[in-house]
């Protein structure tokens, strides 16, 4: 198991102040889980954090720790919730309002303007701006209205969290962002809890002992995952040998990705559960974990399952992987919708001894690394 740091609590001076996270809801989506992460980790040391949600409603919310206040604005969509954002700012004049997404960050930047508070505006960013259309599933004109509203509303922001320089790279080339407001802070995703859970047992037979090797995907059953990629690569592996695929994560292409599994004639060798609190015991146990994205903005999964020791195949999307993997010495990239590469990369990783991976190198990933950047952010002493 990976050893944490401790960093000390948050000093007295500042035990007082609240800090406010904002999300549309606690659906289980990477954005979600990381705010999650960063809410309990900052509450752990001993910072006042109220997760303020339009809908205090999804996957994650049995996750929230019990010294996190969820402030429940029981809105149906995040628009909605606007006028109620802003009372909260008026009321509760929080030191600092952390965002996630792009459409709740314009929201965030504006309440806090109507609001007149001197809340500190810390957005942030989890997904190349180029790239949004794949992530939210957007038509065209969503998408110009979107990128116009970042445009014109992030610069207003006192400053822009991106979990990779990728993703800050691409802020720069696409909204114009000046780079003065750009700070990179890579995702709290490692903490002692995430190994105490891959240490739980799972009951499924394809993880048994003297089973066929079994490849693990995780993830949001939508465009940007190319879990397809992942079908076609997993077909042609099992024309050469035995293996297994499960994919957790549910979404909108279960029924395109439940037909193909057909159309491939894999149905025998592929499950698709759903959505998993606990993804870390299959990580654990997986033979190879298989991310084949056709984008990313940091990838936490490929992070955890590097850490659980996990062998690692990915696709060299943009952004996140190749700054994951490259120097560590582990893992393999290939192209992005190549299944053919993929297919070669998940055989010769499974018939390849298992490396060593230097946890040193993954330091930067932890809760405490990250919730001491982000409290540094918003203006804490630490």
């Amino acid at each position: 198991m990976m050893t944490l740091g401790r960093d000390p609590v948050v000093k007295e001076t500042a035990m007082n102040e609240k800090l406010a996270l904002f999300l549309p809801s606690l659906v289980g989506g990477g954005a979600e889980r990381v705010m999650v992460n960063l809410a309990n980790s900052m509450a752990a040391k001993g910072v006042n954090v109220d997760l303020a949600l339009a809908n205090a409603e999804g996957a994650y919310k049995n996750q929230v720790a019990q010294n996190v206040n969820i402030v429940d604005f029981k809105s149906e969509r995040s628009l909605s919730s606007f006028p109620k954002l802003v009372g909260y700012l008026r009321r509760e004049k929080p030191k600092a309002l952390i965002s996630a997404l792009e459409h709740t960050n314009v929201l965030a930047i504006w309440a806090k303007r109507l609001a007149l508070v001197p809340t500190k505006n810390i957005i942030t960013e989890h997904i190349s701006s180029s790239f949004i259309t794949y992530a939210a599933g957007y038509t065209p004109s969503k998408l110009r209205a979107t990128l116009y509203a970042m445009r014109f509303t992030y610069p207003l922001a006192e400053k822009i969290v991106t979990v990779s320089q990728g993703v800050a790279d691409d802020l720069v080339q696409t909204i114009g962002i000046n780079k003065d407001k750009l700070e990179v802070i890579y995702n709290p995703v490692l903490n002692d809890a995430m190994f105490q859970k891959a240490e739980q047992p799972i009951d499924h037979p394809w993880f048994r002992e003297e089973q066929p090797p079994v490849l693990l995907g995780v993830g949001r059953l939508e465009p940007q995952k190319d879990f397809p990629n992942l079908l076609r690569a997993f077909a042609l592996l099992r024309k050469k040998q035995m293996a297994r695929l499960v994919i957790l994560g549910e979404g909108n292409l279960r029924g395109q990705l439940e037909a193909l599994v057909k159309e491939l004639g894999i149905e025998e060798d592929v499950q698709l559960p759903g959505f998993h609190s606990n993804p870390y015991a299959f990580m654990k146990r997986a033979d190879v974990f298989v991310l084949s994205s056709v984008l990313e903005g940091l990838p936490t999964v490929l992070i955890e399952a590097m850490a659980l020791g996990t062998p690692v195949v990915s696709t060299d999307c943009k952004s996140g992987p190749k700054e994951i993997l490259g120097g560590s010495g582990y893992g393999t990239l290939v192209p992005a919708q190549n299944p053919e590469a993929l297919a070669t990369a998940i055989e010769k990783t499974l018939n390849s001894p298992k490396q060593p991976i230097d946890q040193n190198k993954l330091k930067r990933y932890t809760s405490d690394e990250a919730t001491k950047n982000y409290l540094r952010v918003a203006g804490f002493k630490v």
